[in-house]
């Protein structure tokens, strides 16, 4: 399963990704997380239903420094992971 979530507020230039990216590995979550030109983060997650509910569960909070105002989520069904790891661009 996959999820692609647009995340805004205060997410770029507080080590957002970074922390989207830490999370992810922690619940053996991949695919990847990358800024967008409108100060928002973009995120492709693939696992299974209850690795990427834990994974909103921590992108609704973020890092310390960020300020989730909202996410937009797209879930989608994939029978098979895409990615090996979780990326940054």
């Amino acid at each position: 399963m996959q999820y692609h979530t647009i995340a805004y507020g205060l997410v770029q230039g507080v080590f957002f990704r970074d922390f989207v990216r830490q999370s992810a590995l922690e619940l053996g979550v991949t695919g990847w997380a990358k800024n967008l030109p409108d100060g928002s983060v973009e995120i492709l997650a693939e696992g299974d239903k209850e690795q990427l509910e834990k994974l909103l569960e921590k992108v609704r909070v973020g890092p310390d420094r960020a300020r989730v105002e909202r996410l937009e989520i797209e879930k989608a069904k994939c029978d098979k992971r895409q990615y090996a790891g979780f990326a940054l661009y």
